[in-house]
């Protein structure tokens, strides 16, 4: 006979969750955050609080950020491990959406259990209950389908049999990575079941490494061997998969150069010699230079967004073969690339030893060092101690203060593109960029992620004031817990990147710039004493030497550290670059907007559709 256990679904969720574990002997879910109300605090909170120890809990401020707080702990472990989130019904749920997206677009694990109505339907309609009139199944939760990977429903106790392992399965499954949610209704969270002690003994979830298939293999070894000019575009693929070292063997052992998308960034050092940085709309020149001559790309792990292919103008060369190495098919065969279908580490030590000793007959002599004599100075300290500070200049003096342990983080708005041309990342792991959403509010929440993941690490995070007022609230939650970061504020007095933007596309400065906006009574918001009444140690500096000096304090500093000094809106890096689409109106009575149409005419013939 089989032996069961008596367990509300609650208890029974929470207890099978402590018992996935990673290869490496820790919990896969490393702890739960959660906001409580009528949708979870009796069922799920109940059952959280006997489980503290295998399963901790901690209170978030908001639910979209603590969820962000999730997704950048997963990120930064490489996606090994991951953590929880639950909400209650209605706005909870709601608020948890657009994390949903975000670990969606970056395939990232993550899972979110928001409370759901009752599935008895007795007390219906209850507190936060979306109706709908042609069809008694939905509910808000429904929001959740379409980002999410996995999405369950859970209206009996004994669902959770099948759902569990399936919600596991999608987060541990490289190809299939991203998030799981589960939503609870709230009545049977608190419904007994007599479930088996089996489904709750510990299980090790392996992350399974996908083999190229040898006609795949052979096909793109050939394509390798014919290039004259081949380029590698290094995705977040090559650290997940833990490829960064196979990955500078390859190049070195081809003569393959190395570009870096955002979410690649890191996968060789900055200073490699076939490293030539970041590519495509935020990218330097070596990179976009030799992609615009390559006659192969080679994308290791990348799912090719606009911003890494310059919305598909960069790859100039009308002979220009596309190789997509990746575990996901849908990535492997974007824009009829010739798919190469594998782990990324597993892929490339396989083509290598197909490749045998071949190497490419490029060089990519004098482009580094011309890129880094025309950008260097950019980040230099001002001469000028009267002038707003830009961007570029503040994102030096962190740089002169980081250390090999630091990681720099960010989400949106300017610094991303910046920091993506200008940030000389060392080892892997020390640039973590959210910009397959670019999701202004992820990047505070994000710090305190990469904090729990990472604890031994100097974690510096750079955001806008608008990207400030849009979510600030977890550093309440980093003081409490007195989890240690650096925040870098940098106030150019509303969103400046968007501003310029809006000016390149022809527009006239509208709603962007506070000064440009409607308002009876001017901003002036003071960031460093609204961050220090959350609990955060902070200073305003008005300089670059006093914001160097502030750094170096910063390791003497427990809990969350923010620095904010105003700086210049308009100028931004020249150098690098290439075109981005975003379409400009067809009819305008100015006449900027009608001689950015004609650019933008011109820039959509180089649009490849192949």
């Amino acid at each position: 006979m089989t032996k069961t256990i008596r367990l509300t679904a609650a208890q029974a969720m929470v207890k099978y969750i402590a018992a996935q574990m990673t290869e490496s002997g820790e919990p896969f879910i490393a702890g739960c955050w959660a906001i409580f109300g009528h949708g979870n605090v009796a069922g799920l909170g109940e059952a959280l609080y006997h489980v503290q120890d295998a399963l901790p809990t901690y209170r978030g401020h908001n639910e979209q950020t603590m969820a962000h707080a999730a997704i950048a702990y997963a990120k930064q472990s490489g996606r090994k491990r991951a953590m929880m989130a639950t909400s209650s019904i209605g706005p909870g749920a709601t608020n948890m959406v657009t994390a949903a997206a975000l670990a969606h677009v970056n395939r990232i694990p993550v899972l979110l259990v928001p409370g759901d109505v009752f599935a008895n339907r007795g007390p219906d309609p209850v507190l936060q209950q979306i109706e709908s009139f042609g069809d008694g199944t939905i509910s808000a939760n429904d929001c959740f389908r379409p980002v999410s990977r996995y999405f369950d429903r859970i209206t009996r106790p004994e669902h959770l049999l099948t759902a569990l392992p399936r919600a596991f399965r999608t987060m541990t499954d490289p190809a299939d990575c991203g998030p799981v949610t589960l939503a609870f209704c709230q009545d049977v969270q608190a419904e007994a079941y007599d479930y088996p002690e089996s489904f709750f003994a510990p299980r090790v979830w392996r992350q399974r490494r996908i083999r190229p298939d040898a006609g795949e293999l052979s096909a793109v070894a050939a394509l390798v061997l014919a290039a004259k000019r081949p380029v590698i575009v290094a995705g977040g693929g090559v650290h997940y998969s833990g490829a960064t070292g196979v990955l500078k063997t390859f190049a070195e052992a081809h003569n393959i150069p190395v570009t870096e998308t955002q979410a690649g960034k890191s996968a060789l050092p900055w200073d490699h010699p076939l490293n030539l940085g970041p590519i495509g709309v935020t990218g330097g020149e070596p990179a976009n230079i030799v992609c615009a001559e390559a006659d192969l790309v080679l994308g290791v792990g990348t799912r090719f967004q606009d911003f890494t292919t310059g919305s598909w103008g960069l790859f100039a060369n009308p002979a220009r073969k596309l190789v997509s190495l990746n575990v996901a098919a849908c990535d492997a065969m974007k824009h009829g690339a010739e798919p190469l279908m594998a782990d990324a580490r597993v892929g490339l030590e396989e083509l290598g030893s197909a490749l045998a000793g071949h190497r490419a007959p490029g060089s990519i002599d004098g482009l580094k060092p011309d890129w880094f004599g025309k950008v260097d100075p950019l980040t230099d300290a001002p001469s000028d101690s009267n002038q707003l500070p830009t961007d570029m200049q503040v994102i030096g003096a962190v740089q002169r203060a980081a250390d090999e342990d630091t990681v720099v983080m960010c989400a949106a708005g300017t610094m991303p593109g910046e920091l993506h041309k200008l940030w000389k990342a060392g080892r892997p792991g020390s640039y973590h960029m959210e910009y397959g959403f670019s999701c202004m509010g992820y990047e505070i929440a994000g710090a305190m992620g990469i904090k729990l993941a990472q604890p031994e690490r100097d974690v510096i995070c750079f955001t806008g004031d608008g990207t400030y007022m849009m979510a600030n609230s977890e550093m309440a939650t980093a003081a409490m817990m007195g989890i240690s970061f650096t925040v870098v504020v940098t106030d150019n007095r509303g969103f400046g990147c968007i501003n310029r933007l809006q000016i390149g596309t022809g527009g006239a400065e509208f709603n962007n710039l506070l000064d440009h906006a409607v308002h009876s009574v001017p901003s002036a918001i003071d960031f460093a004493a609204h961050a220090g009444a959350m609990g955060a140690t902070s200073v305003k500096v008005s300089s670059i030497a006093a914001l160097e000096q502030a750094l170096a304090g910063r390791h003497e500093i427990t809990g969350p550290y923010v620095i904010v000094i105003d700086t210049d809106p308009y100028p931004s890096t020249e150098y690098g670059g290439t075109w981005w689409e975003v379409a400009v109106p067809e009819v305008s009575v100015r006449k900027n907007v009608n001689d950015a149409r004609k650019d933008y005419v011109a820039n959509k013939k180089t649009q490849r559709a192949d």
